[in-house]
């Protein structure tokens, strides 16, 4: 058989070619990007989620989801901890932050040299912002979600955000989850 290049060639022959040929594309072709840690330890998820309670659960799963891509497993201290900082926040922006038309926003980043997460949660009313965490009474069904948030973070506060709103930011501790990832 006579190939591109005007030498005449046997079924070994190119089938050898073919392979070095497949060879050569593997390794020229990009690494897929995953959704893992840098090599030094950091990880970043920034999305946008309705002002409804469904828009915060989803909040919540999407978290949970992609720490689990980070190597923290869904029943892990730091990721339960992270979990319901967000669904606290999150519950917080859909019930005081509300504005008709306007989404609020989730950020979590990773930062692993550090040993911790920063979680933000924006939305688009400034006029309420959150007071001094108290724990109400016992009867009351509400309420308690801020002082969980001081539970759980190292440290926790709030900022205006431009052009409208403000951020609810929480930081939590947490270890570089085994595995190496």
């Amino acid at each position: 058989m006579v190939g591109m290049t005007g030498k005449r060639t046997t079924t070994a022959e190119q089938a050898e070619e073919a392979e070095e040929t497949a060879g050569a594309r593997e390794a020229s072709r990009p690494v897929p990007r995953g959704f893992g840690l840098t090599a030094n330890g950091y990880g970043s998820l920034s999305r946008q989620f309705p002002s409804t309670p469904r828009g915060a659960q989803l909040a919540r799963r999407a978290v949970v989801r992609q720490l689990g891509r980070w190597g923290f497993g869904p029943m892990t201290d730091a990721t339960c901890a992270v979990a319901l900082v967000v669904a606290e926040l999150s519950a917080n922006a859909v019930c005081h932050g509300r504005l008709r038309g306007r989404n609020f926003h989730v950020r979590v980043d990773y930062e692993g040299p550090a040993s911790r997460f920063r979680i933000e949660v924006s939305d688009a009313v400034l006029g309420r912002t959150p007071e001094d965490p108290k724990l109400p009474p016992g009867d009351q069904e509400s309420g308690r979600g801020l002082f969980l948030v001081e539970c759980l973070a190292s440290r926790w506060g709030w900022e205006p955000r431009n052009p409208i709103g403000k951020t609810v930011w929480a930081e939590v501790a947490a270890a570089r989850p085994s595995g190496g990832k």
